[in-house]
């Protein structure tokens, strides 16, 4: 497989080449699904609920999107590495935002950034592209706004609401965005959005029509049990197989199947008798 880089995107929709993205949070995982031929990795703001136990996003903080980065990038080697800007590190001054952006790629190793939000993020989007860092744009259901939102709930159904995504879609392209995320949109606004970009968009809940599509690897896996989105596809149910190989381990303990002699270590004699 040859490595996904910036210009990938955009040669991928040329092509018509559907590019594949997945979380990951940890170097394992990273290096499973990077080896397994993963076009693009997310390493999202996600974690906060899929791996901190948090209810949103919004507590998560630089340092923890750093810290957890750090182990993805160690795990790939041909995937494209996109940190995921958290709450508050983006929304203040340009001069914050492309310092915490800058902090994201120097010592992360990542290859670009995505920020949540259209016109009202614009000044800081153009800044952190200025600074020469590659920026994945995101519409539609963004996370990090649930609280204006009243919870994850579709967007765009209205036609005001519509128009404005498309408006920022079309904006974010002339910043210089190499692609963007469509969460929680009707297909068919993705679809009118896919037609008039140049760049890819990349869909989760957003239907058939994008250029690509993401997924939360906790989701695709089937090990996240708080809650299954609709737009969902569990490609294995891997938390029932973990519970039953700990039932599994449980017994075997309790009954002495495991640990074998061919597990164990042994000594030389010699030894053996001195210390008896």
């Amino acid at each position: 497989m040859a490595k996904f880089t910036v210009q990938s995107f955009v040669k991928s929709k040329m092509e018509g080449h559907r590019i594949s993205m997945l979380t990951a949070y940890d170097y394992t995982t990273a290096k499973l699904i990077d080896e397994a031929g993963i076009d693009t990795v997310l390493v999202g703001d996600s974690l906060g609920m899929v791996m901190l136990g948090y209810e949103d996003t919004l507590k998560v903080t630089l340092e923890d999107m750093i810290h957890h980065t750090k182990a993805v990038t160690r795990g790939v080697r041909e995937a494209f590495v996109v940190f995921d800007m958290p709450f508050m590190t983006y929304h203040t001054t340009v001069e914050d935002a492309v310092k915490n952006a800058g902090r994201a790629i120097q010592e992360t190793g990542a290859h670009g950034v995505k920020l949540e939000g259209g016109a009202h993020i614009k000044d800081k989007i153009k800044g952190i592209i200025d600074a020469q860092i590659p920026v994945v744009g995101h519409l539609g259901l963004t996370p990090q706004s649930v609280n204006v939102f009243g919870g994850f709930k579709v967007q765009g159904k209205g036609e005001a609401q519509a128009k404005k995504i498309i408006e920022d879609a079309l904006m974010l392209e002339e910043l210089g965005v190499v692609a963007i995320v469509l969460e929680a949109v009707p297909e068919e606004l993705a679809r009118i959005i896919s037609r008039k970009l140049t760049i890819p968009t990349i869909g989760i809940g957003a239907g058939r029509y994008t250029d690509g599509q993401v997924l939360v690897i906790q989701d695709f896996l089937g090990m996240y049990p708080d809650f299954t989105p609709k737009f969902v596809r569990k490609y294995v149910e891997m938390g029932e197989a973990v519970k039953e190989a700990v039932r599994q381990f449980n017994e075997d303990i309790n009954t002495g199947v495991f640990p074998e002699k061919k597990h164990g270590f042994t000594m030389d004699e010699s030894v053996l008798k001195a210390l008896e």
